[in-house]
């Protein structure tokens, strides 16, 4: 005890936020007295550090090396520094940083470009809050060495983080291993001298200017402009309480589309998510305000982003859902996505599809119909968007990779964007995108789609769950055997290893078990293929049931 608290003393005289030092002094003083509750927290805060790896960092906002706060940062921007000096070989290496509307995004941002600039480098921070693929963007755009967006993306209201993204030869993708080892390995270096205070800070840092703003719209309205004789099309928009509208706003008017029914309450950036439960359209009940503005508008469609516009989810009415609205499945987009790219594209040598190990299998079905070459890849867009000669990439977690030429991210706005082309050509054929896919179906076949999410309090449950599938793997999920298993812990034909559990069926379904990179959760996705959609999801279903029971017996 007495370590640890030696421990968060050295923290504390190093944290330059008032906040924090009151919040970790009042622990302290607490722990010294022996109050068990007090040690227990001083021990989660200080007994690791949030690691930095391929996602960078994330986590709670709070004081301590487990948590994110101006001490952490300081230290990663200051270790980051160090590799961009290094893997310049004597350059000046060019840093871009962005920051969303979260608690302590815009200081965290502050704070970097302070460290970066004082470290040497020549650091630009955007003009204010925006989305992450106007970050993404921006490193490309500027010709920048490395990109930093100060984001949790769609995590719990009192999360944060820090997405790291490498220009030259990674051409603005997120970063991958080893880079991540070794960005680690000098913000270990920095953390192990102790004191944030005596690193090296300045205020000549640059301030974008807004024509980057600008190029990033006009080449994200350039994806899909609206078509001759669409005047009216009514839709939803939502932008979780995040910083998707402003720029979203600017891009629909630029391209020519009509302008959304907008979701007020969740108009603006509030970092308490006051509206919702959890800040992810994916979540039960988070698109509640949309559909009952969509039922009061007439709607033909709703676009939600999450509320940092890297992700897209969409939904269409049905009257056999509740409350007569229906959010499609990130593969239906995907899948609706990568059929529009693979029309456009076909012909062209080299042209390919790309999406992660656990999206849908239907996304090789439209490849091969169009004759585009297709790469699955580990999860992930730093994977996805390295993908040779892709010209669209998806991830089943609504993310959509469709402007590869200039952003290689998932963007939840330029996605937006190529649905709203896809819904207008759809609206002049006197269709809907309901319609689309029945159409895209009636080419490649009836694909569905579900998942099977556990959220936990303690980790080690997820790994108690992994571990006993590899110990005793399943011999069955319900009536369907299992006719193969493959367990991706161990690299092979140059794939990284990675925690994944994949399983074909005898029927030709799948089911893949992984823990969630981003939240404590264990994610279990399930795939199959019908003679018609109403056998394909009811093969879904009766899987999905069979996951759970598994489940209830493992856990």
């Amino acid at each position: 005890m007495s370590d640890r608290l030696a421990q968060a003393r050295a923290w504390l005289r190093q944290d330059p936020d008032p906040e924090t030092r009151d919040e970790l002094a009042g622990i302290i003083t607490r722990a010294a007295a022996g109050d068990e509750a007090a040690v227990t927290d001083l021990d989660d805060r200080f007994r690791t550090r949030l690691a930095f790896g391929t996602a960078g960092l994330r986590g709670a906002l709070g004081a301590g090396s487990n948590r994110m706060n101006r001490v952490l940062i300081a230290q990663a921007a200051a270790g980051f520094a160090g590799y961009l000096l290094q893997r310049a070989q004597g350059g000046v290496p060019t840093v871009v940083i962005g920051y969303d509307g979260r608690r302590n995004s815009r200081r965290f941002a502050l704070d970097s470009a302070e460290l970066y600039a004082g470290a040497g480098l020549r650091a630009i921070l955007l003009p204010r809050m925006l989305p992450t693929p106007v970050l993404a963007f921006a490193v490309r755009h500027l010709g920048a060495d490395a990109g930093v967006m100060v984001t949790a993306s769609h995590n719990p209201p009192n999360d944060n983080g820090y997405k790291v993204y490498l220009g030259g030869a990674d051409a603005g993708s997120q970063i991958v291993s080893p880079a991540d080892a070794e960005i680690a390995a000098h913000i270990e270096r920095v953390a192990d001298a102790g004191d944030i205070g005596v690193l090296p800070r300045s205020d000549a840092y640059e301030i974008a200017g807004e024509d980057v703003v600008d190029a990033y719209i006009a080449a994200t309205a350039a994806v899909a402009p609206a078509p001759l004789g669409v005047q009216e099309m009514r839709w939803v928009y939502t932008a979780m309480h995040g910083v998707g509208w402003e720029t979203f706003s600017r891009v629909v008017r630029s391209a020519g589309y009509p302008a959304p029914r907008v979701v007020e309450e969740q108009r603006d950036p509030d970092p308490t998510f006051r509206t919702v439960a959890f800040p992810n359209p994916e979540e039960p009940g988070a698109m509640d305000l949309s559909f009952a503005r969509a039922r009061a508008a007439d709607a033909e469609f709703v676009l939600a982003n999450d509320p940092d516009a890297d992700r897209l989810a969409v939904a269409v009415p049905d009257s056999g859902a509740d409350g007569g609205w229906r959010r499609l499945t990130g593969n239906d987009v995907g899948l609706l996505l990568g059929w529009r790219a693979a029309r456009a594209a076909q012909g062209t040598p080299g042209a390919s599809l790309a999406c992660s190990l656990v999206s849908s299998p239907g996304l090789a079905a439209i490849a091969e119909r169009y004759g585009l070459d297709f790469h699955e890849t580990l999860t992930g867009f730093k994977w996805i968007s390295r993908a040779p000669g892709m010209v669209f990439g998806y991830e089943e977690a609504l993310g959509y990779l469709v402007n590869p030429d200039v952003i290689r991210d998932k963007d939840g706005i330029s996605a937006a964007v190529a649905m709203l082309g896809l819904a207008a050509d759809a609206r002049l054929r006197g269709t809907t995108i309901a319609g689309l896919l029945d159409e895209l179906a009636a080419e490649i076949g009836h694909f569905a789609s579900g998942q099977v999410a556990v959220r936990v309090e303690d980790l080690a449950v997820i790994s108690g769950i992994m571990s006993s599938l590899r110990a005793q793997p399943p011999a069955a999920f319900g009536q369907r055997s299992v006719a193969s298993a493959e367990d991706l812990a161990a690299a092979t034909d140059g794939v990284p290893a990675c925690d994944v559990l994949r399983y074909g069926l005898s029927d030709g379904s799948r089911v893949i078990v992984r823990p969630s990179g981003t939240e404590p959760k264990l994610k279990i996705y399930v795939d199959a293929r019908g003679a018609s959609a109403e056998e394909a999801r009811a093969a879904v279903a009766a899987i999905e049931s069979a996951v759970r029971d598994l489940l209830a017996e493992r856990s």
